[in-house]
Order: C-alpha cells, then structure tokens, then sequence
C-alpha cells in the first residue's frame, strides 16, 4: 500500500471493551495496521449497547497489536481537564514508544454534558479545544526538560507542576475537524489533522486551508499525518448491509449537526426519521467489496497517510476477513 496504511476503528459504542481488544487484534492479524478507538461516555443509540473509557481499551491494545494507536477523539475539556489527558496520553506513549498519537475534538454534549456544566456555542468549544491544546504542549516541553510549569488562561487554570512519567517524545497531537477555520489553526497549532469521509472537495479545501496553516508556522505540511476515518457498511446481501446502517449506524444518515444532542436516547427518536436514502453521499452502503476499495481509493488519492475503517454492523470478523482478502491489497497510494 507504499505509504498508506489501513487501521481498524474500534467502536467502543458498540463493542464490549474486551471483544473490541479482540476485534482489533484479529484485525491486524489479517492486514490491518493500527487502531482508532472511540472516546464516548454514552453510544449514539441505545441500540449499540456500550461506552467503556477509551484510555482502558487501548492500553490492552497495546499490549496485544504493534501497529499505532490512538483515541479517535478525545475531547480535552468538559469531562477531563487538558492536564488529566496530557497524563493519559504521556503514560499510553511511555508503554508504547513511537506508536501513539493523540487525537482531539471540540466535544460533544452526547459526551461531555453529563458533568452538568455550561454547554457552550460550537466557536467557544473550538476556543476551548485549542488553549488545551497550548496547555497540553507547554506541559510536555516543560515536562521533558525536566520543568514545572503553570497555566492561567480565558477557560482553563493549572497549578504549578510537571508530568513525571514521560515517554521519550510526546504523543504527536491531531486535531478532528471538518470546518475550514479549525482547519488551518489545526496546521499552525497542531502535529496532523483527522476528519472523517466527506465529499472530495470539502476534503481539498480542507487540506488547502491545513497545508497554509503549517506553512504560516514554519513547518512542512508533507510530514505532517492526514488521517480519516471512513464508516461503511458491508454485509454478503445489500439487504443486511442496509439493515446494519439503519439500526446500527442511523447517526450516519443525520443530515445536521449532532454535537449540541445530549441523550441516546433523543437519538434513538431522530433515527426513526432517516430513510435509506439518507446515507446516500455520506456512507457507502454495499454488499460488493470492489465499491467499497474504489471509494476507498479516492481517499488515498487525495493524500491521506492512514485511513481508519468501521464497518456499521456487528458482522466484525466476517467483513475483517473480506477487507483483507479483497480491498486492502489493493489500495494503492
């Protein structure tokens, strides 16, 4: 695949965090290489059934994988103070050296309300996303020179103190976002950038506008990781792959934005509403593993370095088994 790798997400709404360890280790067994686990204190829909803490999850992926791994994504702010994931990021890097990286998002009430705080507009979200960001970057260069450091800022305070359990080099942080001002923060204040399948355009001007970022920075935008994270839907019959969609994933074919929706449960009545036809532009839904590599591959295309898969359905070893045989070795980049 020169260059590209193909990870297994591991969607940790739906999977019991032990058989998510298990699904990810049979995964890179087949071919897939790294994995992207979900940070959600509730599912979606109550259909998906879980939400174990992401930091458990991937310390025994660790343990049982050697590709790379992260938290796809991690939001450094409402439920978990910047400092408390600088910790968790610095400890699953310090026990798996060069392999891990830190993704982060601005939240999402699903998430994030259950504290019972404010819950911001989307812009003082992404405000708060980025000073943690600051923090967490001041923390480990203090931190690894051996320093203590402090923070007062517009929504965040830490004390005087340092990481003491440091990995050799800190967790490269990438950013989640699907907006074009976020974008371009993203490659000025961070290491990569993650988003998820889009149309290709949306995709391209999000580059262009991450690319200016960096360069504005002085950095070089060809080092820096492109991940995405693509959810599919295949299944043996275009029946069940569309059935999967529907209860399992019916978030994917919600044409409006979900971050300010607080319970699966409100979830579980929009989902009533989508139609099949929804998902049509957002998710590939098809029993034929050839559509799936061709949509794939205008991925890799575009300059992704990692693509992160999730099939919607709970057929998990089956599709792992198809994937491998019929679409990774012939992705191309």
């Amino acid at each position: 695949m020169g260059g590209l790798t193909i990870g297994y997400a591991a969607m940790l709404e739906q999977f019991h965090p032990r058989e998510a360890v298990e699904l990810t280790e049979y995964a890179e067994a087949r071919g897939f290489s790294g994995c992207m686990a979900a940070d959600h204190f509730q599912p979606w829909v109550p259909e998906q059934g879980q939400s174990a803490f992401v930091w458990n999850v991937l310390a025994a992926v660790g343990e049982r994988t050697t590709g790379d791994l992260g938290p796809g994504v991690v939001c450094p702010s409402f439920r978990m103070h910047p400092a408390l994931v600088a910790q968790a990021a610095a400890t699953l890097e310090a026990m798996n050296p060069g392999r891990s990286w830190l993704g982060v998002g601005a939240g999402e009430a699903l998430n994030e309300h259950v504290l019972g705080g404010y819950w911001p507009e989307a812009g003082a979200r992404s405000r708060r996303m980025f000073e943690a960001i600051g923090l967490i970057n001041q923390l480990y260069e203090a931190s690894a020179a051996g320093k203590d450091t402090k923070h007062a800022g517009e929504f965040f305070a830490m004390e005087t103190t340092r990481i003491w359990t440091m990995p050799d080099q800190p967790p490269p942080i990438l950013v989640a976002t699907a907006g074009p001002v976020n974008a371009k923060k993203t490659g000025r204040l961070a290491d990569g950038i993650i988003t998820v399948g889009a149309p290709l355009e949306k995709i391209e001007g999000l580059f262009e506008r991450f690319v200016s970022g960096a360069r504005e920075a002085g950095k070089d935008p060809d080092t820096m990781p492109k991940v995405l994270q693509v959810h599919l839907s295949w299944a043996p019959t275009e029946e069940e792959a569309l059935s999967n969609a529907m209860t399992q994933w019916p978030n994917g074919g919600m044409k409006f934005a979900k971050a300010d929706i607080r319970s699966p449960h409100d979830f579980a009545a929009m989902a009533q509403l989508v139609r099949p036809e929804d998902f049509e532009g957002r998710m590939v839904i098809s029993a034929d593993p050839d559509v799936h590599r061709r949509h794939l591959q205008r991925y890799a295309d575009l300059g992704f370095d990692r693509i992160y898969l999730h099939n919607v359905g709970r057929n998990q070893r089956e599709w792992i088994d198809v994937f491998a045989e019929q679409v990774l070795p012939r992705l191309r980049r």
